[in-house]
């Protein structure tokens, strides 16, 4: 016998799990099925909108205003301005450690390679390092972790021209750790604030010890910014003590994988899935699925059995070439689980008006759907009634040269998601 529900969400991401949260908000009865950990650790835990124009131009200043310029192909099409309006609101409400709402333009963020990044969210630990401040910078790497240099990213910053004088050191962490530690690692040194021995012989706490490594270094700065590995259970309250013991702000430059912040952003909303009463099978892969027209259920197969899932509706939200949500081998290009049609050759170059993309082809493919994102078939016939995809398993939008993925993931998930707790009503 099936495992019932109203609504069955297939992926974890920020597209499933958007989508499952405004489905469980619509008051209907969901299931999230996801077969591999989360992608948001691999994230920087910045929340994009549109960063740039889809020709590469930018940065774009008021990402809601860019919108309606966008092709009739683009993912946001199909949302709208007000859909994408309605997402981020939900995002705010369930992700209190994040800061941006209070504008529609983009800030402006340094990162780890010493770049500045438009992204229209970013967490409460990068809220000093915004690179519209003109006040003076020191970046603080860590000889241990060798994803960030801070002199190098401090000279590149200076390069971009930043309205602020920027420093680079690197100092020995507190505790010795050895180069392959992991970031979470880190984190926990601090959060526990355990004593670490020095050189000396002493054993300050973690927190004390790293602040008076880094305080004579300080000279004129007026902010510190620190990789993005300041805490995990409590990083607020590791930045509070290194703020009050250096007498500045600190600040963490967001970083590639694995991303303390984007681990944070999952446990927060994972929390909110939670409080809102979705049901989670995680871990089994979505393998089969049995209906014409209408999906009746999906197969996970778990531990070498078939165990049948059915619902009303259903959300494909699996990812795309990157996540394995579009598989891809020498016949074609193909949606994995409902087979679901990827426009590619001739009728990708009919799709896009005959509009040619030349090197960044292969990061516009993906499922193309209706306005109510239903996937379509060559014919451009809705292929299965009660089901919607979201997310980067959607094809038409280059989101690597936008900076657009996560708006386009919590955009549309959130409108599959209330589209199909509203079908089941």
């Amino acid at each position: 016998m099936a495992i019932e529900s109203e609504v069955a969400v297939i992926g974890g991401g920020l597209a499933g799990v958007f989508s499952a949260l405004a489905a469980a908000r619509e008051g209907a009865d969901v299931r999230l099925l996801s077969y591999k950990q989360s992608t948001l650790a691999q994230a920087s835990g910045l929340v994009d909108l549109q960063g740039y124009t889809p020709e590469g131009d930018g940065p774009v200043v008021d990402p809601y205003e860019a919108i309606p310029a966008l092709r009739d192909e683009h993912p946001y099409s199909a949302v709208g301005v007000d859909g994408v309006r309605d997402a981020m609101a939900l995002f705010d409400e369930v992700t209190d450690r994040y800061r941006g709402a209070h504008t529609d333009r983009n800030a402006l963020l340094p990162t780890h390679g010493g770049t500045v990044k438009p992204t229209a969210r970013y967490p409460a630990s990068a809220a000093a390092g915004l690179a519209s401040d003109d006040r003076d910078a020191l970046l603080v790497g860590f000889e241990s972790l060798v994803d960030f240099d801070a002199p190098h990213a401090a000279a590149h910053l200076r390069n971009a021209g930043v309205p602020f004088d920027v420093r680079g050191v690197s100092v020995e962490f507190p505790g010795d750790l050895r180069a392959d530690a992991k970031v979470t690692r880190y984190a926990k040194l601090l959060d526990e604030d355990a004593r670490v021995e020095t050189e000396q012989g002493r054993r300050p706490r973690a927190r004390d010890a790293l602040a008076a490594t880094v305080e004579r270094h300080l000279d004129d700065a007026e902010r510190i910014g620190f990789p993005a590995v300041l805490g995990d259970d409590d990083p607020a309250a590791v930045r509070d003590s290194l703020d009050a013991a250096l007498g500045v702000p600190v600040f963490e430059v967001p970083m590639g994988p694995p991303s303390l912040p984007g681990l944070r952003l999952e446990d927060d909303l994972y929390a909110a899935m939670d409080a809102a009463g979705v049901s989670m099978e995680t871990g089994n892969p979505v393998v089969d699925y049995d209906g014409v027209g209408r999906i009746e259920e999906v197969v996970v197969e778990r531990n070498g059995a078939r165990i049948p899932f059915a619902a009303d509706e259903f959300v494909l939200a699996t990812g795309g070439l990157v996540g394995k949500g579009i598989g891809s081998d020498r016949e074609g290009v193909r949606e994995p689980i409902f087979d679901c049609h990827v426009p590619h050759a001739a009728d990708r170059y009919e799709w896009f008006d005959g509009d040619a993309f030349g090197d960044h082809d292969f990061a516009r493919f993906g499922v193309r759907t209706d306005g109510t994102l239903r996937p379509l078939d060559a014919d451009g016939s809705v292929e299965f009634e009660n089901l919607r995809a979201a997310g980067s398993v959607l094809g038409g939008y280059d989101f690597a040269a936008e900076k657009s993925g996560s708006g386009v993931s919590i955009a549309t998930g959130h409108a599959a998601g209330t589209a199909a707790a509203e079908a089941v009503r």
